[in-house]
């Protein structure tokens, strides 16, 4: 199971639904499509960050700071919403209103319905990372993360428009604010690529 999938299927079981539900006032299926959509929106973000030295620096010490063991929906139930609006608002710079626009017209959820989920939802994001991290044994020496291995597994800035592409309706959207315009065959062939990267930390 790829990386993207393993977080779907943790983030969009009934019980992390029904968390997020319960924070926001949208129904169990609305949050199904949001996830759907922001998963592959967040992660493409992340990737498109990473490409650089700074970045990459950047979520290692994040990914450092969010190591949470609980269930999925006691992260969500959990969350520090202001620390999960700040890792949202780094994730997606400046294309942060139009991707909560674009995810709230998906999801029919009122934007301020999808930033508290996101809210709720990105430092749980972080910790699934951290444990697949750990799980891949991406350490370095001293015990700490490989700088080096976590670039690499982020890829490059020019795939990160592959994972976006995975984002439903919201896909050319999502390709345009995180470097798309690639053909499809040279779209499929980066995202093949990308998706290798990530799945080789599960094995």
């Amino acid at each position: 199971m790829d990386l993207l999938n393993m977080l779907m299927s943790t983030m969009n079981s009934s019980s992390a639904r029904s968390a997020l539900a319960g924070k926001t006032g949208a129904s169990t299926d609305q949050i199904s499509s949001l996830i759907q959509s922001a998963l592959p929106a967040l992660l493409s973000g992340m990737t498109k960050n990473a490409s650089s030295p700074d970045g990459a620096q950047s979520l290692f010490k994040a990914l450092g700071q969010h190591t949470s063991t609980k269930s999925m929906a006691d992260q969500i139930t959990d969350a520090d919403e202001a620390d999960g609006a700040k890792i949202i608002g780094h994730i997606l710079g400046g294309s942060q209103k139009d991707v909560v626009g674009a995810l709230a017209k998906e999801s029919k959820m009122e934007e301020s319905q999808v930033t508290k989920a996101l809210g709720s939802m990105a430092p749980a994001l972080l910790s699934g990372l951290s444990a697949a991290t750990n799980n891949a044994g991406q350490k370095d020496d001293k015990g700490g993360f490989d700088l080096s291995s976590l670039m690499g597994m982020f890829g490059g800035g020019d795939d990160s428009d592959s994972i976006a592409s995975s984002g439903g309706g919201i896909g050319s959207l999502l390709g345009s604010l995180f470097g798309g315009g690639k053909d499809d065959k040279e779209e499929d062939a980066s995202g093949n690529a990308l998706l290798s990267t990530l799945t080789s930390l599960l094995k």
